[in-house]
């Protein structure tokens, strides 16, 4: 198994670091050059670049997952495609996206897009917590025991 996180905009990288070093599974963030850093990965943990375009990082990301790995993303579409390559997909709120739940997470998207873009004003995201960082960190620790 390996971990894959679309860590542009991740949260909770400290914690699927520091969680998955732990127990020796590999980590893989993927994300734009735009977000390069010098600092230091502990070993186990890789940083792949990629270009700044729209859904780069999520091309990758399903390039190299197989089946059995684990996504960690907030974007519905990436999510979808880890779904039907038999990954574990996780999002840093700490829910696991399913069969069950993807489909009604798309139309979600879908519709409040199409409302942005007959002028509409939707809600944004509800601001990050704690408390999401305490819910992920638990959802992990059991995805990532079941593994081991």
């Amino acid at each position: 198994m390996k971990i894959y996180v679309d860590a542009d905009a991740c949260p909770v990288k400290d914690i699927i670091i520091s969680e998955a070093v732990s127990v020796e599974i590999p980590v893989i963030l993927v994300t734009s050059f735009s977000h390069f850093s010098n600092a230091e990965q502990p070993p186990g943990v890789e940083t792949i670049y990629v270009d700044s375009g729209a859904d780069a990082a999520d091309y990758r990301i399903m390039k190299l997952a197989e089946s059995d790995d684990m996504i960690v993303t907030q974007d519905y579409g990436l999510a979808s495609l880890g779904l039907a390559k038999g990954c574990l997909v996780l999002h840093h709120k700490g829910f696991t996206y399913t069969n069950e739940n993807i489909d009604q997470l798309l139309q979600t998207r879908y519709l409040s897009a199409m409302a942005r873009k007959s002028g509409k004003r939707t809600k944004g995201p509800k601001p990050f917590t704690q408390e999401d960082r305490e819910q992920f960190r638990q959802l992990f620790k059991k995805a990532i025991s079941r593994s081991t």
